[in-house]
């Protein structure tokens, strides 16, 4: 399905299984600049909505509650994505209210959250680049799933590099990382793209970039 089909699927599933206020915030907060997001950002990157959750609550410090605009949650990873408009509201905002913001960021890190913010403007402007934060972000954590399969120690070190640089790779950016010949970086580079961790990205029959395949960006892993 395309991404129109699979967002709707997406909704419905969280507000079937919601009720009361966090079924309210659902219906009322999730605006156009959540689904902006979703669509020129995260469907780009993944093709699925799998382990994201939309105003996801948590605790308050002052034992509230608190919405988050997304939560990209799996074992031992909880990542915080905000997405903050630009409005005339913003210029009226409060000092107790820039405070009480910030302190609310603070606390999310506090328990364990990582916290990634867009502006509206990056989103619809600048969305390559929101998508190369995110893939960094989430393909840290991922890159340490890597530990957890059957790939050599120097193909784990290459799809590695491609995560944390969030772009494409070239054979020559791989030689200098792991200061091996361009004949060892071509065949591992040749057996990741066998497995499907790796896809050319330019060239034919000399391939001159590669990125990171399916098994990476639909991480069963």
């Amino acid at each position: 399905m395309g991404f129109e089909k699979e967002y709707q699927v997406f909704m419905n599933a969280h507000m079937q299984v919601r009720t009361g206020e966090r079924l309210r915030r659902l219906q009322e907060g999730h605006n156009h600049a959540e689904m902006l997001f979703l669509k020129q950002v995260w469907w780009p990157l993944f093709n699925h909505f799998q382990f994201l959750h939309p105003e996801y609550e948590v605790d308050d410090f002052k034992d509230g509650k608190r919405y988050l605009d997304f939560a990209y949650i799996r074992p031992a990873i909880r990542i915080c994505l905000e997405v903050d408009g630009y409005g005339p509201h913003l210029k009226n905002i409060s000092r107790w209210q820039f405070a009480d913001n910030l302190e609310r960021q603070n606390q999310l890190v506090i328990d364990g959250w990582t916290v990634i913010r867009f502006s509206y403007d990056q989103v619809n402007e600048k969305p390559r680049r929101c998508q190369q934060i995110v893939q960094q972000v989430i393909g840290r954590w991922l890159g340490d799933e890597l530990d957890q399969t059957s790939l050599s120690f120097h193909e784990k070190e290459v799809i590695r590099l491609a995560i944390r640089k969030g772009d494409v790779i070239s054979p020559i950016e791989v030689e200098k990382y792991l200061k091996l010949s361009d004949k060892t970086v071509k065949k591992i580079l040749s057996q990741l793209v066998e497995k499907k961790m790796l896809i050319p990205a330019s060239g034919t029959k000399r391939i001159r970039s590669y990125r990171l395949g399916d098994r990476v960006k639909h991480p069963i892993l």
